[in-house]
């Protein structure tokens, strides 16, 4: 009997895939906290323990603070507990006293802060991880230059020609064939209109996408809305460019930005039913795809520790108990009637919170099973 071939797939699954993945939301987890821990820390607050993981204690220790940092047995979250709450995720204790350095003593603004400081991280985090990228890496060079086009593309309908120049999308100038590219994002079959450079001519023209679903490289289709041309990155004088301190953190801001705007419109979009909900992806999913850019390179795969870290701090602002978004509901609730949320109201709404996010969890990991299973038996 071959032991190997019995213990090669889960093998493979937990090398490629788990660990990267682990590995991953550790970093994200932990930033996130750091956030919460270190404005926590500035307002005063006394923070019994900072963990990263769930379950029982791996190992830990104590710092000069009293607080207990440790690391768990289940890697999927972290918390910081701080004085006063009644579990980890901070939901006010239930006596009604308010003790000293505790977080529901401290002073609204405080509170606000201090949870608005762990989401506020991650998009911290993902700056600094694209930029580092962008100057050391450097970012892809692509001229906005139409190389060909598609046969029953609406590029080719309008007339439009290989070696055309596209200046502008919607009015707005474009720089290279990557800013084309994200200007059709989710855009759907709205009509676009382009400005194009033809051997120094300015040819204005006004087409309509096509949606397609394409493959997204981990075992799915996106839709896309295309308009039928190609560039060939072969063609270009510079394949990629270093940038500088200010200019990369600068460009990094907007990659963070247009990441959350674009995760924003996509999840909007699927509320008002002109997208599929089947792109979401659930733990299962992000392995995967944290496998195959773990495969890729140290540097694709700390990109997308960036692209992860931004979704996470998004999703956290979103006003779900729970979640940082909910406390920061809280106590907007409280700015304006003057008092806070009653215990009582907030464990139940926490309750419902912890609901929501449960069958969202089912929802998007029967979103991974299926896609796998596609995999598997359709190829």
């Amino acid at each position: 009997m071959n032991y190997l071939s019995i213990f090669e797939a889960p093998l493979i699954v937990v090398v490629f895939y788990a660990l990267p993945y682990l590995l991953a939301l550790i970093v994200i987890v932990f930033i996130h906290e750091l956030g919460h821990f270190y404005v926590g820390r500035l307002c005063g607050v006394a923070i019994e323990t900072f963990s990263v993981g769930f379950g029982r204690e791996i190992f830990g220790f104590n710092d000069s603070h009293g607080t207990r940092w440790k690391f768990c047995w289940i890697p999927l979250g972290g918390y910081v507990r701080f004085q006063g709450d009644a579990n980890a995720a901070s939901l006010p204790s239930n006596d009604g006293e308010y003790r000293p350095n505790s977080l529901q003593a401290a002073k609204l603004w405080k509170r606000i802060a201090i949870v608005a400081a762990g989401p506020l991280a991650n998009f911290v985090l993902s700056i600094f991880i694209f930029a580092f990228a962008f100057m050391f890496v450097g970012i892809p060079i692509s001229e906005p230059r139409i190389d060909d086009l598609t046969v029953d593309g609406a590029a080719k309908s309008a007339g439009l020609l290989p070696g055309d120049y596209i200046r502008k999308v919607d009015g707005e100038k474009v720089n290279s064939f990557t800013d084309i590219q994200e200007k059709m994002i989710l855009r759907g079959e709205s009509p676009v209109a382009l400005e194009i450079d033809r051997f120094g001519e300015t040819i204005n023209v006004i087409i309509t996408p096509r949606v397609k679903e394409v493959p997204d490289g981990f075992g799915s289709t996106m839709r896309m809305s295309l308009i039928g041309v190609t560039h060939d990155g072969t063609k270009d004088a510079v394949a990629s460019e270093k940038l500088g301190p200010v200019a990369a953190f600068s460009k990094a801001t907007e990659r963070t930005y247009f990441i959350a705007k674009t995760t924003l419109r996509y999840l909007g979009k699927i509320v008002l039913g002109s997208e599929k909900s089947n792109q979401l992806h659930g733990p299962l999913g992000a392995a995967k795809i944290a496998g195959d850019y773990a495969s890729a390179g140290i540097w694709a795969f700390v990109t997308f520790i960036g692209l992860i870290s931004v979704s996470i701090g998004l999703v956290n602002l979103f006003p779900v108990p729970m979640l940082d978004g909910g406390h920061l509901m809280f106590y907007f609730i409280e700015a304006i009637f003057g008092r806070p949320v009653s215990p009582q109201a907030q464990e139940w709404s926490f309750r419902i919170g912890l609901s929501v996010i449960l069958l969202f969890m089912i929802f998007v990991t029967t979103n991974d099973l299926g896609r796998f299973a596609a995999m598997r038996f359709f190829g």
